[in-house]
């Protein structure tokens, strides 16, 4: 079997996405062939084992682009083309090729299509949908999503194409030694600095808590003029640093730095970085607008409905957990992980989709 991943970009600042499709297609190496297309971007990583192929992009070269895919796809002739993600005019062309083609498509929108993605530049999103994106999702085989919230909001919207529920995954064998010593009393938040990953409700919380001795860093990347914004709001903080990205090793060992996570997102389809701070054994605060639910239901961290007075109940509750239970909690997130959220046992069931789509 072979099957074609394509994805707008895997550039090192794209986040979870980007992660995904290195851990995956990886995985999946294992049992069939996988090409992943992607749009060339400035910093693209490397995914040792598996062949990329680079588009230029730009919409001065929209014909030619087509063009080039359909000669692509035609020499590749892939079982199944796989979409991540959707209204970049790139994946729906992609799509509008290899359906052409005659070649089964599925379609995992990565929660661009949750309630407040779509409430936020809504005329946009209608104008994509009107224009070509509603139809693109109906005519795909499959959908895939990682989590049943996910699921049922897509069928709130009215898309009828049978959904696959598969949850994101990861490489354990990337995790070089799991969290021992607690008491560092730091509290960490990593991912893409966005409006929607909640920081400013997340500082507000923090300036109305008795946080004396502890310290909050909050790492990733984004628009410098946001990041500049939040961090002029948290000069008043003295216990608040903004670290920038980190990447790798360095990831890995700001993680384990901290006694607590924190992800205060206003949306969000599965959230990697939760999986990979529960794989360190480091407990994590996030929110009801993400599929977190297993935090409470194997008391591994809180999942709370977002606001300000809820992050500060946590927060404080935190600041009061001893060390030895937040070490105790850290060791059932991990546990946890190995259970359900290994990419070999999501890989497996990915292969098993795609087998179910070709018969």
């Amino acid at each position: 079997m072979k099957v074609i991943h394509f994805i707008a970009g895997i550039d090192k600042g794209g986040g979870g996405t980007t992660e995904y499709m290195r851990l995956l297609s990886t995985a999946l190496s294992k049992h069939m062939e996988i090409v992943v297309a992607t749009k060339k971007t400035a910093h693209p990583i490397d995914i040792p084992g598996i062949r990329i192929k680079f588009f230029e992009g730009g919409i001065l070269r929209w014909f030619d682009m087509l063009e080039e895919f359909r000669i692509f796809l035609l020499a590749e002739k892939p079982d199944i083309v796989h979409i991540n993600g959707i209204w970049s005019p790139q994946n729906w062309g992609f799509q509008k090729i290899a359906q052409e083609e005659g070649i089964k498509v599925i379609l995992s929108p990565h929660g661009m299509l949750e309630p407040w993605i779509m409430a936020h530049n809504p005329w946009k999103k209608r104008i994509g949908l009107f224009l070509y994106q509603k139809k693109a999702i109906q005519r795909v085989t499959f959908l895939h999503t990682t989590a049943e919230m996910e699921a049922l909001n897509i069928q709130y919207l009215g898309f009828k194409p049978p959904i696959s529920i598969i949850p994101n995954g990861i490489d354990l064998n990337d995790i070089k030694g799991i969290k021992e010593h607690f008491g560092t009393k730091k509290m960490v938040f990593i991912s893409r600095i966005h409006p929607k990953k909640g920081i400013e409700l997340l500082l507000e919380a923090w300036r109305h808590c008795n946080t004396n001795g502890w310290l909050l860093e909050i790492a990733g990347n984004g628009d410098e003029n946001y990041i500049t914004h939040l961090s002029r709001s948290a000069k008043d903080l003295k216990n608040v640093n903004f670290v920038g990205a980190k990447y790798g090793n360095d990831k890995w060992d700001f993680l384990r730095s901290a006694d607590v996570m924190v992800l205060p997102t206003h949306s969000e389809n599965f959230g990697i970085v939760v999986a990979e701070a529960l794989a360190l054994g480091v407990p994590v605060i996030t929110t009801q607008d993400t599929p977190w639910e297993d935090l409470e239901i194997h008391e591994c961290g809180w999942w709370i409905s977002l606001s300000v007075s809820n992050l500060e109940k946590i927060i404080t509750q935190v600041l009061n957990t001893a060390a030895d239970e937040l070490q105790n909690m850290g060791r059932k997130g991990r546990k946890l992980v190995a259970e359900k959220y290994e990419i070999k046992a999501v890989a497996n069931q990915m292969n098993d989709l795609y087998k179910k789509i070709l018969n």
